[in-house]
Parts: C-alpha cells; sequence; structure tokens
C-alpha cells in the first residue's frame, strides 16, 4: 500500500524518528527503515520516567555503585544522565539504517560556553565508545549559538560530527555550514508549543508551505545551501502535523526529523496526488551579504550581531535553551530521587 509516508521517502527526503521510544522505533519499522534518530533533553526526560523500572534501574544504579558517583554534585549527576542518553539511544538503533546516527544533544546549561559544551560532548561520545555505540554512529546536537557553533567547529576538526539546533534563521545556517556541522535541524515550530504552557501559541495553517513563517527561512537555508555546496545536511524538526510534514517535504530538504506520533499518521495516511507533493520554491527575502558573511571569526562577531539584530530569532534560542534547561532538571530530580530511594 502506497501510504503518505512512503510517499515522502520517494521523493528522495530521509526520514528520520525524533524519538527514543524503542516500541515505537519497532512497530514503525514494520513501515519503513529510519535513517537516524534524534533526541533532546525533553525526549530523554520522557523516555527516562517510561523506561526506569524495567530498562534502566538495574544498569544506572549498579554503574552508580562500581565506579562510586556522588549523585549530589552536578559532575556527578550528569555523569548518570549521560549514561542514561547511552542507554536509551542503544534500544532504538538496531532499527535504524546500518549507516545512521544516533543524536544526543549537550546541556544547555553550556549554551553559552563554548569549552563546557566541547567537554560535554566529548563525554558523551565516551559514553557511547563505552558501550559499543562509536563516533562514526553518533552526532551531537548544540544550540546554535555563537558559542555553540565555535563549539561545533573545534568538534569537527577533532572528528566528532555535530548538529546545530535550536536554530531559527539563515545566519545561524550559514554560520553551522561554516562550522563543518554534519546537519541543522531549522525548528519549523517554536520549542514551547510542545509543551501544555505553550500549547495555546500554536498556530495551525491550512496551508503551512505557503502561510508558515518559517517555510521561507527554511526554504532560504535549503537554496543557500545549494547555491554555496555546502555538505552540511538540512533536517526540520519540531513538526506537529501530517500536513506539516507534508510542507516541509514539498521543500525538498536532505531529512526530515519526526515524532513517533506523527510518522505513525503518515504510515497510515492514503498517499496523495502528484500536485500534493510536487516541489515548492518560495521567494526567498534578504540580501546576499547574509550569505557570504564569514560568521566564524573574531568569536563569531558576526554571528552575534545578527543575533542581536533579530529579536525574534533571539527570543526563541533563549526559550529553547531555558525550556531544555528545564527538562534536564527534570531528569535530574527524577534520577537523584530515585537512586536516593534506591541507597536506602
Amino acid at each position: 500500500m502506497v501510504t503518505l509516508l512512503s510517499q515522502i521517502q520517494a521523493l528522495g527526503v530521509i526520514v528520520d524518528i525524533d524519538s527514543m521510544d524503542p516500541k515505537a522505533a519497532e512497530s514503525l519499522s514494520v513501515s519503513t527503515t529510519f535513517h537516524s534518530m534524534t533526541s533532546n533533553q525533553a525526549i530523554v526526560n520522557g523516555q527516562l520516567q517510561v523506561q526506569w523500572d524495567a530498562n534502566l534501574e538495574p544498569l544506572v544504579s549498579q554503574y552508580v555503585q562500581d565506579i562510586a558517583i556522588d549523585i549530589s554534585t552536578e559532575d556527578g549527576i550528569l555523569n548518570v544522565l549521560n549514561l542514561v542518553t547511552v542507554l536509551l539511544a542503544s534500544k532504538v538503533i538496531p532499527y535504524l539504517d546500518k549507516t545512521g546516527r544516533v543524536l544526543a544533544q549537550t546541556s544547555p546549561r553550556t549554551a553559552y560556553d563554548k569549552d563546557a559544551t566541547v567537554a560535554h560532548a566529548r563525554a558523551l561520545i565516551s559514553a557511547f565508545g563505552k558501550r559499543g555505540i562509536y563516533k562514526d554512529r553518533v552526532c551531537i546536537k548544540i544550540p546554535a549559538t555563537p558559542e555553540g557553533i565555535l563549539a561545533c567547529k573545534e568538534l569537527e576538526e577533532s572528528g566528532i560530527r555535530t548538529l546545530g539546533t535550536c536554530l531559527f534563521s539563515v545566519p545561524q545556517a550559514m554560520a553551522a555550514s561554516q562550522a563543518g556541522c554534519l546537519s541543522i535541524s531549522p525548528y519549523f515550530n517554536e520549542l514551547r508549543v510542545h509543551f501544555p504552557e505553550g500549547a495555546s501559541s500554536y498556530v495551525e495553517y491550512n496551508d503551512p508551505v505557503r502561510q508558515h513563517p518559517m517555510s521561507p527561512v527554511i526554504c532560504s537555508i535549503i537554496q543557500a545551501f545549494k547555491e554555496k555546496q555546502t555538505s552540511t545536511t538540512v533536517v526540520p524538526a519540531s513538526i506537529i502535523t501530517l500536513d506539516e510534514a507534508v510542507a516541509l517535504a514539498r521543500l525538498r530538504p536532505h531529512h526530515l526529523t519526526i515524532s513517533d506520533r506523527v510518522l505513525a499518521l503518515l504510515a497510515a495516511a492514503p498517499g496523495r496526488s502528484d500536485d500534493e507533493l510536487a516541489a515548492v520554491t518560495l521567494e526567498v527575502a534578504g540580501e546576499k551579504s547574509v550569505l557570504d558573511a564569514d560568521y566564524l571569526s573574531n568569536s563569531a562577531a558576526a554571528l552575534q550581531t545578527a543575533l542581536s539584530k533579530d529579536a525574534e530569532t533571539s527570543r526563541k534560542i533563549k526559550e529553547a535553551v531555558e525550556i531544555f534547561g528545564q527538562q534536564e532538571e527534570k531528569s535530574i530530580q527524577f534520577l537523584r530521587e530515585a537512586l536516593s530511594t534506591k541507597e536506602a
């Protein structure tokens, strides 16, 4: 049966799963094969609490005991959270392409600190390696702040692949490509709409490919990367509806990363006409200087300037980092309570 999911893949758009739920990955793998698995602090927090008793508790407790981790310290609990991230990813990697990667995101608390971001990325790579998932199967997601982009450059130069996330603008995208990032994930919707307190701000458009305010931004990025012949791939994220997935596919990005909920809808939906899936190229606004600027020199000064002139993008980045920080803190609180109870 031809489904909307199979049609999107037939267009040449690679599909990644934006979930760490192994049951969903197994169920959906009947319909398709995913290339990579993406994640973030919110996804980790959700699956940590779902999988704790059945899959995680014995391994995490033993790890804490074996190397005598002090979970009351920040370094200690973040070490445990790294392990949790790796264990969750290890449950999904069997359902990916043989060359697909698992993606893990650096701590939001390091988003404005290049050296701390690099250190956390290396710690994640080490944690994956100890579980037999080596760096050729891992990509580290890093918020596309000026400091984060400089961290990406340093990591890429050392052979660790990165993805620029919390990304809402063309300058962020160009900076990430100049840093050599494997991929970028421009957000279609703001992060807050995925949570109850921000859900009321979500707007559902009748024709998202032409009406959604991020469509021309993502189209501009795709076109700019083609013009510059950059190797960085565009992987739009934060997709709420089936129609948004179709709209983004019509812009012909390299990949889409899609939640298990929306993937299930796509896998069950009947195919659409060629016209409904036809490629769309939107009129791109902005000066050529935006594409030609050197965003990395002088400690990413040009990116800092671009963001300082773009209040809306700056707000979205700040808000996303704060939300991910809240989700990370929930995971930390859960782990400390669960592990303290175990010790007692």
